[in-house]
């Protein structure tokens, strides 16, 4: 009967210091989520555009819920971020894109989506004149 008792104390104990270290990771990690939730959205976005008619490209940088006019193009970065792992990152950014050009009522967005630079053919930008490239995510 002693036996059984020391064994139910032992047991109450390991609970007790088990429910402790689970209160106790709570408390911390969820600070540290955060605090690492801040580095992988960024505020910019950097993305490359190339004209197809002169055959010359260039960088803009976007500040996010921005719109940056580029030539015929207004373009707006809603969000951006980057991948937590480090093996191999991934930058994605939802994107809406107008051409003031078009009048086509039908149409407001020639490009509203998200885009991934490591596969831009996945949701792809269909323009005659403009290609763009998703670059950077900070």
């Amino acid at each position: 009967m002693m036996k059984l008792k020391k064994n139910i104390q032992a047991g109450q104990n390991n609970f007790l210091l088990i429910l402790i270290y689970f209160i106790f990771i709570n408390l911390i990690i969820p600070n540290n989520v955060l605090a690492n939730k801040e580095n992988y959205e960024g505020k910019f976005i950097e993305i490359k555009i190339l004209d197809k008619v002169s055959s010359k490209n260039k960088l803009l940088k976007i500040e996010i819920g921005k719109e940056k006019k580029f030539k015929d193009l207004l373009i707006k970065a809603l969000r951006c971020k980057n991948s937590e792992f480090d093996d191999n990152p991934e930058i994605t950014a939802y994107l809406q894109v107008k051409d003031q050009n078009n009048r086509n009522n039908d149409e407001v967005f020639v490009f509203n989506g998200w885009t991934f630079s490591s596969s831009p053919s996945i949701t792809l930008f269909d323009h005659p004149v403009y290609d763009i490239w998703l670059i950077r995510c900070y």
